[in-house]
């Protein structure tokens, strides 16, 4: 088995193995050579057809691709423009890479050896909300067992550097290879499932909080759970929370609630209705590919990141730097302790009644609105986050309001106006946006530098992001329509068919947070760190 430290960990794959139809994407198929820069060959498509990296499959109707020259300006006008701030916290920008990663998670490479069984790859999948990529395959695996702490039940954690007068401390770093004690970078890569979300220090600081999360549940068992069963009904609570966390506080910042609502309690209509809930779900690649791509628009390009870096001081750039994926931690072993996480400055906890756990005024980070304008650095992304090489820095390759449509094209995504259709067909009464409504939209990319043939064909045959965003954007910054409905059921299957279901579960209420049948991700985070503003703010105001 490759070594977990030399493990590649890529945010976007540009090679898919989509039921019905093997793996698509393949150099021939790819624009711009993206597939043959990720270093895919004929010969490597042939091998992941009998051992594909993770299933996908197709909810509507195969579309096309449209040319590179549109693709290109459409990309230019995302990146290009001012951006308008929402009033959604910045944290749920990077809590939804998280969970991305969590559905997307293969754990393959993690539970198994180099000789995997037809039957083991499937099971390998996990497009659910189980918190795979905190957990791996559990203490008891050969592999995973890594990951945790002698008792077997609570998680490792990492230590930061001291940085200057703020001392190393405990806790609030991802744990990492080489420790406190290496220098060298392989040292420095996260000793976690997922190395994706090591990525960047946004993400990698969540995952951080939820080692704390689940230790924290841990202690809180009774001392009648014997030490054989601790860690199963710890992770059983961890995961009800999370699922519930999910549904009633992440999913109504970003979509419709009423879309929330409908699916919750009558159900899906297009995400494999009528499924049986305890068969493995499919991941769509609609949502993987095109709709969930949403938090995308919803980054900063500064952030407000604690005391030592305020007003705007941690630059986007940074959060990739101080990363063990796409950075070097800034040339230290560990992340810099000056670099830890204010959460207050990140989440409103006064929406819990906690008015004391607030930043100093003006510190508070929004995320941008979801529309179809992404911040400029989005344009020029590190190498290292999409497993680029040197020869791609400079170019089209770099900018993800390329990389996304183009992707899309390479698995033949329908479109907006496909899965409208697909919709409304299903007996969901959703509109189809207008081709003025696609040109103009409402304060987002401006698509003026298009031909009048290519405004004729791009507001025809959408790719599906940038319809989903265009739609957000008529809605004031919330999903909707298409890109609601296609989120909502997604994660809804994936809450269904895992091991532990709130869907499954109706009768279940959260019981860590200060109110009863409450719990958001202030307060997962206010549990986690132990109701301890010196632990949410360690750095001060």
């Amino acid at each position: 088995m490759m070594p977990l430290q030399d493990r590649p960990a890529r945010h976007g794959r540009d090679v898919f193995f989509i039921e019905g139809e093997g793996v698509v994407g393949q150099p021939a198929d790819a624009a711009d050579g993206l597939s043959a820069r990720a270093g895919i060959t004929a010969r490597s498509g042939v091998a992941l057809r009998a051992a594909p990296t993770f299933r996908f499959a197709r909810v509507g109707p195969k579309g096309k691709k449209l040319p590179d020259a549109i693709l290109r300006k459409v990309a230019r006008a995302m990146t290009r423009g001012a951006q308008r701030d929402d009033n959604i916290p910045a944290g749920f920008t990077y809590l939804g890479q998280f969970v991305d990663h969590d559905l997307t998670f293969d754990k393959t490479p993690v539970a198994f050896g180099d000789r995997v069984s037809p039957a083991e790859l499937v099971q390998g999948r996990s497009p659910t909300l189980d918190l795979d990529s905190l957990y791996g395959a559990g203490p008891l695996d050969p592999v995973s067992s890594e990951f945790y702490q002698a008792d077997k039940a609570r998680l490792k954690v990492g230590k930061t550097t001291q940085s200057g007068p703020d001392k190393a401390r405990v806790g609030f770093d991802v744990p990492r290879v080489g420790g406190t004690t290496g220098t060298a970078a392989a040292g420095r890569k996260a000793n976690i499932p997922d190395l994706r979300n090591d990525e960047n220090l946004a993400v990698a600081q969540h995952h951080a909080a939820m080692i704390r999360f689940h230790n924290r549940v841990v202690g809180a068992l009774g001392a009648g759970v014997p030490p054989a069963e601790r860690f199963e009904k710890a992770r059983r609570r961890v995961v009800l929370h999370y699922q519930w966390m999910l549904k009633t506080d992440y999913l109504p910042r970003i979509c419709d609630s009423a879309v929330v609502t409908d699916v919750f309690t009558n159900g899906r209509k297009v995400v494999e209705p009528g499924a049986d809930p305890f068969s493995m779900p499919r991941m769509p690649v609609e949502f993987s590919i095109g709709a969930f791509r949403i938090g995308h628009s919803m980054v900063r390009e500064l952030y407000a990141r604690n005391a030592v870096f305020p007003s705007g001081a941690g630059a986007l750039e940074l959060l990739f730097t101080f990363s063990g994926t796409s950075g070097n931690l800034g040339g230290d072993p560990t992340l810099p302790s000056n670099w830890i996480a204010d959460w207050r400055r990140l989440y409103r906890f006064a929406q819990i009644n906690r008015p004391d756990l607030k930043p100093p005024r003006g510190e508070f980070n929004v995320a941008r609105r979801i529309d179809t304008r992404l911040v400029d650095p989005l344009s020029v992304l590190p190498i290292g986050s999409f497993g680029g090489v040197p020869a791609d820095e400079g170019t089209m390759r770099t900018n993800l309001a390329f990389r996304n449509p183009v992707r899309a094209g390479m698995v033949k995504l329908a479109s907006g106006q496909q899965m409208a259709a697909l919709l409304r067909s299903s007996g969901v009464p959703v509109t189809t946006l207008t081709k003025a409504q696609l040109r103009d939209g409402s304060g987002g990319a401006d698509l003026s530098d298009l031909s009048a043939a290519q405004l004729d064909v791009f507001p025809a045959d959408t790719p599906l992001w940038f319809y989903c965003l265009r739609e957000a954007e008529l809605n004031g910054g919330e999903l909707t329509g298409v890109g609601a409905r296609i989120v909502v059921e997604t994660i809804h299957r994936a809450m269904e068919a895992s091991v532990h279901s709130i869907v499954r579960s109706p009768e279940f209420r959260p019981n860590p947070g200060a109110v009863d049948g409450r719990f958001r991700m202030t307060d997962l985070l206010v549990f986690a760190f132990e109701d301890k503003e010196n632990l949410l703010a360690p750095l001060g105001n």
